[in-house]
């Protein structure tokens, strides 16, 4: 009779740390999430009482890890808008601070006027869908997964298509601010 095997925390991680670490990081934006995630992986795996009941401990794990990595983009407000930064004389200057301020002089409200008329011809250039989402997302503050449940999407699928169109507005953007600098 084969005597039952014991699988032990410690050896779990030593046997499936690095793999699960290198899954995760490829599947969200920043190493710290990654370690997060990890950590929360190896947190749920220690609340096991009997970690020989898991038929697949690989398996377990990578779906332990697929569900948080989930979680982050479900929790995680991103804010796309916050990384389109320009370089100016007294620092980085957010776009979401151009949009929303109040202009001071009459030069701040030409360049806020321009910047709103360049962001509309951006999207306009979009795919409808990746517009959509942009557009519902950071302009009518609904959340990805508000999104993706009205259309009946998946989730990722809503992410891909906002990263592209931030990808594209970060382009097209990027050359105002240029031409504006040089001004």
């Amino acid at each position: 009779m084969a005597e039952p095997s014991k699988r032990t925390i410690i050896g779990t991680v030593r046997e499936y740390g690095s793999r699960l670490s290198r899954f995760i990081r490829g599947q969200v934006r920043s190493d710290e999430d990654a370690e997060d995630i990890l950590q929360d992986v190896w947190f749920q795996l220690s609340r096991v009482v009997d970690l020989d009941a898991i038929e697949s401990i690989s398996g377990w794990l990578y779906q332990v890890a697929r569900n948080r990595i989930t979680d982050v983009y479900r929790k995680k407000k991103e804010d796309p808008m916050s990384e389109l930064m320009i370089e100016g004389d007294e620092g980085d200057v957010s776009i979401r601070e151009i949009l929303l301020s109040d202009p001071r002089t009459p030069e701040d409200q030409f360049f806020k006027d321009v910047f709103w008329e360049e962001l509309m011809r951006a999207l306009d250039e979009l795919p409808e869908n990746q517009r959509t989402v942009f557009v519902q997302n950071e302009l009518e503050d609904r959340t990805l997964q508000e999104i993706a449940d009205e259309t009946g999407e998946n989730l990722k699928t809503i992410i891909s298509r906002k990263r592209y169109a931030v990808q594209h507005l970060r382009k097209r953007l990027q050359s105002l601010y240029d031409e504006l600098d040089n001004l």
